[in-house]
């Protein structure tokens, strides 16, 4: 079976107590692995046990980690998730598969990828693990959220169906951690409400009744996705990519660098601080408009397991009206910033070396990716780790995150007291120092020691490191689709 790479799918997994992550880029692998459906099913035919042959028939020959597959007993389990989880285990113990391979419904990815839109508030959840606080991180613009006042910075303090029944985030969080938080914003759906207290950046409280409608994810904001910075009069190019999953981007994204091409831009800062990944097309789109000088070189390699290597394929850079050839790159990343964000930054490693650099915190690391096997009569897709993906020197063993593999790492603190694309927030100011030749503290990452920053007097590698407070996205052990590439989204 072929499997062209406008089929792979690289996205978000975090490991929250049975969460996963994946994807989807069209069309899904449909064929081969096992017989065709039919058109109406009877309920034997879409039973669990039925899934769980479904999805052994897709593991036993696709699966990436064939070694790393654990026998299980179908009878023993009453959820197909619970089943693959159990299946993949020894992958997991190994952070090979955290929870990267999963369920999910056909429609709903399919629908997601197309309209672009999902039911929610509208906003980002990131809660800090040490004082157990939920701050809104990010608001999209159509939600019904933002209308109420929610934007980056707010603090949500109380959560209740009415005025009446208002519960405060530190009891929810005390008495069942973030998942009492999320089961106490209740469902995903258009039309549930929920009363919310929230204290805005300025120290302004406020209670609103918010329903939670559909809206767009737009992948870049209007507000602040893309903007020319002036640094002591150079100029630096300022762009935010909340997601890959939507097929939308790669036209927003040819818009921006146009923008950057216009105005002679050669460094950048790229902010994928909350981007969960999404379409690998769209991580190519990316790669071409970085590309100019750079056509029919490697820009990133698809390898499968070795009874699969005939599958395996070498994606080149490709011909953009709009590419720059970008001389510096800073890359703003966070422990939420995965899959396609990753193989971003990994592809521009042997382009830039020393003259590129991560800001922030380590990232996730995910350097596989799923294909998505179909079942289409029960409306199920299985989506299985396939595929690793490696940059033009086969480099990609980034399991721990990209900090153990650029070159270059600046420490900074997510400060939500500023908006996102304001040149003195603290990621941006750092990544501007960077681009500017100024010092910087290293990121710390426990797997593979301490990674130096660059920069005039900056310090080596080995040297201390900034210990910041740590912050993670506010999600449920069974997440959609959109929560599964949108880190945080409610």
């Amino acid at each position: 079976m072929t499997a062209p790479r406008a089929a792979l799918s690289i996205i978000l997994a975090f490991a929250l107590v049975g969460c996963g992550g994946g994807g989807s880029s069209a069309p899904p692998i449909t064929g081969g692995v096992s017989p065709t459906p039919s058109p109406t099913p009877t309920t034997s035919a879409c039973s669990l046990r039925a899934q769980q042959d479904f999805a052994d028939s897709v593991l036993n020959e696709w699966y990436l980690f064939p070694n790393l597959l654990a026998n299980a007993n179908p009878a023993s389990f009453n959820a197909l998730q619970d089943y693959l989880d159990a299946r993949v285990a020894p992958a997991r113990a190994q952070s090979r598969d955290r929870f990267f391979t999963f369920a999910t419904s056909i429609a709903e990815e399919n629908a997601l990828i197309s309209s672009g839109a999902t039911a929610g508030f509208g906003i980002r959840l990131f809660y800090d693990t040490s004082n157990n606080r939920v701050f809104v991180t990010e608001a999209f613009e159509g939600g019904n959220g933002f209308a109420a006042g929610l934007d980056r910075g707010s603090e949500i303090t109380a959560i209740g169906t009415s005025s009446a029944n208002l519960q405060s985030v530190a009891t929810l969080m005390a008495s069942g951690g973030p998942q009492a938080v999320v089961n106490a914003l209740g469902p995903g759906t258009a039309g549930t409400v929920r009363v919310l207290r929230f204290v805005q950046p300025g120290g302004a409280t406020f209670e609103r009744s918010i329903t939670k409608t559909e809206f767009a994810l737009d992948p870049i904001s209007d507000r602040y996705g893309v903007q020319v910075l002036d640094d002591g009069g150079k100029r630096v190019g300022y762009l935010n990519l909340r997601t890959f999953i939507i097929a939308d981007a790669a036209t927003q994204l040819r818009q921006a660098f146009g923008q950057f091409a216009a105005q002679g831009v050669t460094e950048l800062i790229i902010d994928l601080r909350y981007n969960g990944g999404g379409l690998v097309n769209v991580a190519d789109t990316m790669g071409d408009l970085m590309g100019s000088g750079r056509i029919g070189q490697v820009w990133s390699r698809t390898v499968l397991r070795p009874s699969k290597a005939a599958e395996n394929e070498t994606r080149l850079f490709e011909s953009e009206a709009n590419a720059i050839a970008p001389t510096r790159i800073a890359f703003i990343t966070t422990n939420a910033s995965a899959s396609a964000s990753e193989l971003v930054v990994n592809s521009m490693i042997p382009y830039l070396g020393d003259n590129m650099a991560l800001i922030g915190g380590n990232t996730f690391g995910k350097p596989v990716g799923q294909f998505g096997f179909d079942l289409e009569a029960c409306d199920l897709r299985v989506r299985a780790v396939t595929f690793q993906t490696v940059n033009a020197n086969d480099q990609g063993e980034y399991f721990t995150g990209l900090a153990s593999v650029v070159p270059n790492t600046c420490r900074a603190e997510d400060d939500f007291s500023r908006p996102l694309g304001d040149p003195s927030e603290a990621s941006i100011a750092t990544a501007l120092d960077f681009l500017g030749g100024r010092s910087c503290t290293a990121i710390g990452q426990s797997a593979a020691g301490d990674i130096a920053s660059s920069g005039a007097d900056a310090p080596q590698r080995g040297s201390a490191v900034i210990d910041l407070p740590e912050t993670e996205a506010l999600r449920p052990r069974r997440p959609s689709p959109a929560q599964i590439d949108i880190p945080g989204l409610f």
